[in-house]
């Protein structure tokens, strides 16, 4: 007799929990469903899309900036763009500037410790262009403000 208590139960507990898992499942189906349309809906009205250029030429320059990377159209540029970034961001050659012995040491340390090639030839139209283009910035103080328009302080 309490097995056949035990088992009703024990259906009745199964029974409940596969609905509630039911309800559970389509309401996270409808949470979905709106949540992504009122996302589709915004982005429809926000957003102004723009004409794709024609020239889609991934070596397109313009106004003397190497689109596709950012570097400075110079002598030596396509040799850089094929042997440096391969492996790393142009941001990373923009963002340092060093001299000729640098640039070459930096090399050297790219080639002991991160498998960079033998760069032959280019290595030099390499470290002339990054010279030429990337050279050591001479960094003071910033200038004196003048022209401020002070305001008084209110106790």
């Amino acid at each position: 007799m309490e097995d056949k208590k035990f088992w009703k139960s024990s259906r009745q507990i199964y029974r409940t929990l596969i609905v509630i898992c039911a309800v559970l499942v389509i309401i996270s189906i409808l949470a979905i469903y709106f949540v992504n349309g009122e996302e589709s809906n915004v982005q429809d009205t926000n957003i102004e899309y723009s004409a794709l250029p024609d020239n889609d030429d991934p070596n397109r320059i313009v106004d003397g900036i190497h689109v596709r990377t950012g570097l400075v159209e110079a002598e030596g540029l396509m040799a850089v763009v094929n042997n440096c970034t391969n492996c790393h961001s142009a941001e990373l050659v923009i963002q340092n500037r060093m001299n000729k012995e640098r640039w070459i040491s930096t090399i050297r340390w790219m080639q002991k410790t991160q498998n960079l090639w033998d760069l032959g030839d280019n290595e030099e139209i390499i470290v002339d262009y990054l010279v030429t283009n990337y050279p050591p910035v001479e960094k003071g103080r910033r200038e004196a403000l003048t022209d401020i328009d002070w305001y008084q302080l209110k106790d």
